[in-house]
């Protein structure tokens, strides 16, 4: 007996209260389903509709597990999906990255572990430092390149990567047209970063150096760029982006001197990982 079919015939007829309708609903004649439903009932022992005059209603039996039926049917379609998307993925090399690269730099990770002639096919997907490390633990992921610091229990890494960043404010503000701002010049304005939650120990040490600047600002909860750039041309923030290129109303661009406020990450990933020429090519592309 195909109890996951039976099953849908039983969740259908509950749903449309009418045999016909369900058999409509489900493209096959009446006979068939009210006959695999009797079929469920016998199998189960249990009389799980009753039929009337009045059309079709739930007994006290169908009514308790009528929820329980549709759970396993959902489960059965998650199931069916997911072996489909791995059967879709085998054999890709499935790279995380933190929302805080630009497009043109996740590109560049993409091309790179490609390899020559793309001769690999590459996943990429963008998440928190946190849920990247558990998915690298998990398996879900071959590596990714997160905050630092960070735990990363027993994963592998590599060097500590720096990425330059430059700082997004209103264009309106003095610091736009400065011809060399200090970071001091931003005193006032809020700054729009990522949430804590999103890497506690680097969103820490990003608050440090903030306040070893002299400043003492109001953080303002950024996840993605984009929440950084709507920030900031709405005039509500300062920010920081690794695209020097970006362009946007009411945004500008402005180079502040050292490396204090560079993006630092690291590639990291469950041995044995992908190959060394991979984990090799992908953190070279972040200077390219």
């Amino acid at each position: 007996m195909d109890l996951l079919r039976h099953l849908r015939l039983f969740v259908t007829v509950a749903e449309e209260a009418h045999f016909g309708r369900a058999a409509d609903r489900l493209g096959m004649t009446q006979p068939p389903v009210s006959q695999g439903v009797q079929r469920l009932e016998q199998r189960l022992g249990v009389v799980l509709l009753s039929r009337g005059a009045g059309g079709v209603h739930l007994t006290p039996a169908g009514t308790e597990l009528l929820p329980r039926a549709r759970a396993l049917l959902e489960d059965a379609q998650r199931f069916s999906d997911d072996a489909e998307r791995h059967r879709e993925n085998r054999g890709a090399l499935r790279i995380g990255v933190v929302p805080q690269l630009c497009d043109r730099q996740v590109a560049a990770i993409v091309a790179a572990a490609r390899g020559s002639g793309g001769s690999r096919v590459v996943i990429a997907s963008t998440a928190p430092t946190g849920e990247l490390v558990d998915a690298v633990t998990a398996g879900q992921l071959d590596c990714a390149l997160v905050h630092h610091p960070a735990l990363i229990t027993a994963l592998d890494c590599g060097e500590v990567l720096k990425v330059p960043r430059w700082f997004l404010v209103p264009e309106d503000h003095p610091s736009a047209t400065a011809a060399a701002p200090a970071v001091r010049s931003l005193r006032g304005l809020p700054i729009a970063t990522v949430p804590r939650s999103h890497g506690t120990a680097a969103f820490d040490l990003f608050v440090d150096t903030v306040h070893a600047k002299g400043l003492d600002p109001e953080f303002l909860p950024a996840p993605t760029e984009r929440d950084t750039v709507a920030a900031v041309a709405a005039g509500r923030a300062a920010g920081l982006t690794t695209d020097p290129r970006l362009d946007a109303p009411g945004v500008a661009v402005v180079t502040m001197p050292g490396d204090d406020f560079a993006l630092r990450l690291r590639l990291v990933w469950r041995a044995p990982g992908p190959p060394s020429d991979v984990r090799d090519a992908v953190e070279s592309a972040l200077g390219s």
